[in-house]
């Protein structure tokens, strides 16, 4: 069955009783036994819940996995994924990481005894001179947030096995949809399911799939111990929301495609940043290991002046903190999203006082152009480069 009609149907076969098409929100805590030793497969919804079961059985079947765990935040997700890591354990991740992952490894797992190397990922010489006796995996982010620098998965995720690591990687950006990471070699797929999954700015939600018995094991353990779990209303949110995620990100994927090629020829943009354009270093990657690209891109204007500008001129473009919803919104990460990563290691990999990430809705492209273009013009003739 093709990944459409997966989407259209999650949840819609699994009533038996009433046939309801809209799978029902389980709001009950705990069920009852039929007798002594016996259970209906559901004892205390922290542990399993119906609802949220149909979630994690559809997550897991889109993305290829074996077991799939909804958690209450993106960043619940990783700290059960972190979670199963020891004191002295060391961990390679990429360079240019969401701000919140960053914070979570360095301010939280840090104190556990938990280290972390942040690389290139996409360099095999740079992940081996990282690696150590104590490395236990790899954390991928692909494209990264909000450089949309590419990792070649498949070659990194052999690598990996050749040295028994672990290949975690965050798909929030692309989703099933567009890439499979697990077909690609890796052991584990995290979401920040607020993001496409949900695709309404609606929800807050997190998601994690495993591949192999042992480790979907081990993961399922911890999210019951931990219990960061996702509510019975936010699963059914989020299952309403991924029904629609094929058209979303087909409409999210052209519209930025368009709007990233408009910022190209924009005398005012210094660079844009965006795996679906030609220009982009990693295309070639991004073309054969994903069907589609996301509905986010950043660009980095000529001058740090026409920065607060342009986020006040903007009008049908939200100037908000969040990405992959159906409405554009657009972000100044070195003082939102990046601002817990040290200056020195923002001004390395490139997220200084000249860029701005575009998440791209599904509004019309040309609104979407007229708004942006206006706004720019309007900041280039404030700081005299007209």
């Amino acid at each position: 069955m093709k990944i459409e009609s997966i989407l259209a149907q999650i949840g819609s076969l699994s009533e038996p009783v009433t046939g309801a098409l809209s799978f029902p929100v389980y709001q009950s805590t705990c069920y009852r036994h039929p007798e002594v030793g016996k259970s209906t497969g559901f004892d205390y919804t922290r542990t399993k819940n119906p609802t949220r079961s149909v979630l994690e059985d559809a997550i897991a079947q889109l993305e290829g996995g074996d077991a799939g765990f909804a958690n209450s935040s993106g960043m619940a997700s990783l700290q059960t994924v972190f979670a199963l890591f020891s004191q002295g354990d060391h961990l390679i991740v990429s360079l240019d990481l969401y701000g919140g992952t960053y914070r979570l490894l360095e301010k939280v797992m840090s104190r556990f005894g938990v280290s972390a190397t942040y690389v290139d990922t996409n360099n095999l010489d740079e992940l081996e001179a990282s690696r150590g006796p104590n490395t236990k995996a790899v954390l991928i982010e692909t494209p990264t947030n909000p450089l949309m620098m590419v990792t070649d998965l498949e070659r990194v995720a052999a690598w990996a096995k050749t040295h028994g690591l672990l290949t975690i990687v965050d798909n929030t950006l692309l989703t099933p949809f567009f890439q499979r990471p697990i077909e690609l070699g890796a052991d584990i797929v995290v979401h920040s399911a607020t993001k496409y999954l949900g695709g309404h700015n609606d929800v807050l939600a997190g998601l994690i799939v495993t591949k192999g018995k042992e480790l979907s094991e081990q993961v399922g353990f911890l999210h019951n111990s931990l219990g960061a779990v996702l509510g019975p209303q936010d699963s059914w949110l989020l299952v309403r929301g991924m029904k629609t995620l094929a058209l979303r990100m087909e409409r999210h994927q052209a519209n930025a495609t368009a709007i990233a090629t408009f910022l190209e020829g924009n005398p005012f943009i210094e660079q844009v940043y965006y795996p679906g354009l030609p220009s982009h270093p990693g295309y070639e990657v991004q073309s054969r290991q994903s069907s589609g690209n996301t509905g986010i891109f950043s660009f980095r204007v000529k001058h740090p002046g026409m920065v607060p500008v342009i986020l006040r001129e903007i009008r049908l473009i939200a100037f908000a903190e969040s990405l992959g919803g159906v409405e554009s919104l657009m972000t100044y990460p070195a003082v939102q999203t990046h601002a817990d990563i040290p200056r020195e290691i923002r001004d390395k990999v490139g997220v200084d006082d000249k860029l701005l990430r575009f998440s791209v809705g599904i509004e019309h492209a040309d609104d979407l152009i007229e708004d942006l273009a206006r706004a720019i013009d309007q900041a280039a003739r404030e700081v005299g480069l007209h």
